[in-house]
């Protein structure tokens, strides 16, 4: 196969289907010859703000000079985003590599009687000869839905497991409350192994606590009252650590939104429990907090142009606290698209009613679950917003919305594939003047 067949594979495979045993999973693993077992793991789960606990972890590994390993999802234009080594995603020729060396372990299990692997599992296991192929020493492995089920919970030794913030999100699949899908996630914590978690939601955290207890598992909780800022702008927010697990910390982000403070301190935590040879020194986390760089959340693209994947309630309400501090200073002008099996209602009346847009574009986006622009539209006039321009085409959105932002600033939002899709016109637009 080409490497656009085998991205054609891959996502042909269905996303949601029933999820295969982790049995199914460490089978295929060893008939690989154990990859995991070659690396050093960290393993991320949560709802919201693993995708950036991982990133500043990743980072930090890369700036203590170790060969670093990062898999995350979902990727927004390119598969190969999802495997990451030393800040560089891996080239179409490694990706089909690895794609082949599975393939073939997939077509002799199947004669065996074994399942195909499921479209996540499938890219999980191409990750995992990726990073060994590469000789990486440390992994970051990023959940992909849920924790206790999930094909990354397979591992077994890691040296660090961190829960970010916990919230109602896939409700179908992982229960209705805060507390049945703080149990799914928790499923990632291990014997005997540090766990920090995010301890502002008391209802996950009596969870979390009950289940590392019952696993002997040191636990590090990190409250809102741990770190305070200090001075920001509309590049960075510097910020201090003083939560009493080791020594105070000042760090400098490269980010607008405030809420990357606690997944900074998530990050310098885990990296401290797991730190029994003291060779992450402050200088060390000071850059790797410094030079992180997460795409496709609060991240500027262009000057006055910010893109933000919040896509639910609890990463709706960060978005509104971050873009509330900064329209005190700009007036704001808002792209906004969703899909239709997320709660847009509730996301618009929380815009709406928190911030003072000066204008909104509201476009589609999403294939199959995308919805019809007079839905967002009617909802932003029910709930008050007067200046609202509907255009179905993405790449004319987003052109007006360029042209409304003025001196101000353009937030888009609402979908991750709102998010790909502005990256991909931007990249596109680059390709095409170079």
């Amino acid at each position: 196969m080409t490497y656009q067949e085998a991205v054609d594979y891959i996502d042909e495979t269905p996303k949601f289907t029933k999820k295969n045993s982790l049995d199914h999973t460490r089978a295929f693993l060893q008939r690989l010859g154990d990859p995991q077992e070659k690396m050093k793991l960290l393993h991320v789960a949560g709802t919201n703000g693993k995708g950036s606990v991982c990133s500043f972890l990743a980072s930090m590994l890369h700036a203590a000079g170790k060969r670093t390993g990062l898999f995350i999802s979902p990727h927004l234009v390119d598969i190969n985003e999802r495997f990451v080594i030393d800040e560089d995603q891996v080239s179409d020729e490694a990706f089909l590599a690895a794609f082949h060396k599975v393939m073939d372990c997939v077509n002799a299990m199947k004669e065996e009687g074994y399942p195909h692997p499921t479209y996540f599992e499938l890219l999980f296991l191409i990750g995992m000869v990726i990073f060994e192929q590469a000789r990486v020493e440390y992994l970051v492995l990023e959940t992909g839905l849920g924790g206790r089920l999930d094909a990354t919970n397979s591992i077994a030794h890691p040296l660090v497991t961190v829960l970010t913030s916990i919230s109602l999100d896939h409700t179908e699949y992982l229960g209705d409350t805060v507390a049945a899908i703080a149990g799914e996630k928790a499923g990632i914590i291990k014997e005997g192994v540090p766990v920090v978690y995010d301890a502002s939601c008391r209802e996950a955290e009596e969870v979390i606590l009950a289940r590392a207890k019952e696993l002997h598992a040191p636990a590090y909780g990190i409250h809102s009252e741990m770190y305070k800022i200090s001075s920001s702008s509309q590049k960075n927010i510097d910020f201090s650590i003083h939560c009493g697990y080791y020594d105070d910390i000042s760090l400098s982000i490269s980010s607008v939104a405030e809420y990357q403070m606690k997944n900074a301190t998530e990050a310098v935590t885990a990296i401290r429990v797991m730190d029994q040879e003291g060779i992450f020194t402050d200088e060390i986390i000071r850059k790797g907090i410094t030079d992180m760089r997460w795409q496709g959340r609060m991240e500027t693209v262009l000057p006055g142009v910010i893109i933000d994947g919040a896509h639910n309630e609890a990463g709706v309400e960060e978005f509104v606290r971050t873009a509330k501090r900064l329209e005190a200073d700009y007036p704001v002008t808002l792209l906004f698209a969703a899909v239709g099996d997320k709660d847009y209602r509730h996301m618009i009346e929380t815009i709406c009613r928190e911030l003072r847009l000066e204008r909104v574009i509201v476009t589609e986006v999403g294939g199959y679950r995308s919805v019809d622009v007079k839905e967002p539209k009617g909802l932003f006039e029910q709930f008050g917003q007067k200046q609202i321009t509907a255009i179905p085409d993405v790449e004319e959105a987003f052109e007006e919305a360029l042209k409304e932002k003025g001196d101000g600033i353009l937030f888009c939002v609402g979908s991750l594939y709102l998010v790909g899709s502005i990256k991909k016109i931007l990249r596109d637009r680059r390709t095409a003047n170079d």
